[in-house]
């Protein structure tokens, strides 16, 4: 690579990062709805066209968004998967991290998990990000099934059906009943950070961290995972 190129390719980097900045500045003070491709440039001193030459549209903006987003979420809830070789306490740790990470980034949690943008459709390229969290759990359960075994949680009659299309979909090797679980318990550790970031709890939970490792045990051993299972 010549000095020059390097030069370049440097720079245009530097410039993404500063859109980016600027972006997620404009998510906290207004929403993702009102995302303006001409307001980051004014604010970051450049004309229209030349920002359009980094982000077409802001769609593709509000994408690079998102996946960094889910990918930065996909990071802190992978470092803590490491902590522990016990599936319970890796759960633990995974949910925590998820809470963590909310706490911390409000603004990116609401961009992934609040209310949909309006007229923006997420291209299949955030998938992978967005299943990062999902894929541990999935492991988790699949290291507990595949050691010890799991505790299968009851399966209705007329759920069967939906409990094997969905794990033929998203883990084959784990039992339907399982995969139903983890898929109640991703929706349910989702609502439970929502309402603490949005303020549902006020008034309601004043211990949250003691409630939502209460609530994330619960979860758990909903899947099946039981304390102490290495």
């Amino acid at each position: 690579m010549s000095t020059a190129h390097g030069a370049r390719a440097r720079a245009r980097i530097e410039v993404t990062a500063a859109i980016k900045d600027e972006a997620r500045r404009q998510l906290a003070a207004e929403g993702a709805a009102r995302l303006s491709l001409r307001a980051v440039a004014r604010e970051l001193g450049m004309v229209s066209s030349a920002l359009y030459r980094y982000f077409p549209s802001r769609d593709d903006l509000l994408t690079a968004l998102i996946i960094d987003a889910y990918d930065s979420l996909g990071e802190s809830a992978e470092a803590a998967h490491e902590a522990s070789a016990d599936p319970y306490e890796r759960w633990i740790a995974v949910c925590a991290a998820v809470r963590g990470w909310a706490l911390d980034h409000p603004h990116e949690y609401a961009l992934i998990y609040g209310s949909p943008v309006p007229g923006y459709t997420a291209p299949d390229t955030t998938v992978p990000p967005a299943a990062r969290v999902g894929l541990l759990f999935i492991g988790i359960a699949r290291d507990a099934h595949e050691g010890q075994g799991l505790d299968r949680p009851a399966l209705p009659a007329d759920l069967r059906p939906e409990a094997e299309r969905m794990a033929a979909d998203l883990a084959p090797d784990l039992p339907p009943e399982t995969v139903t679980a983890l898929v109640a318990a991703w929706a349910q550790l989702y609502g439970l950070v929502g309402f603490e970031l949005f303020g549902q709890f006020n008034r309601v939970v004043e211990d949250r961290e003691a409630f939502f490792r209460h609530a994330a045990g619960q979860l758990a051993e909903g899947v099946g995972l039981m304390p102490g299972s290495v």
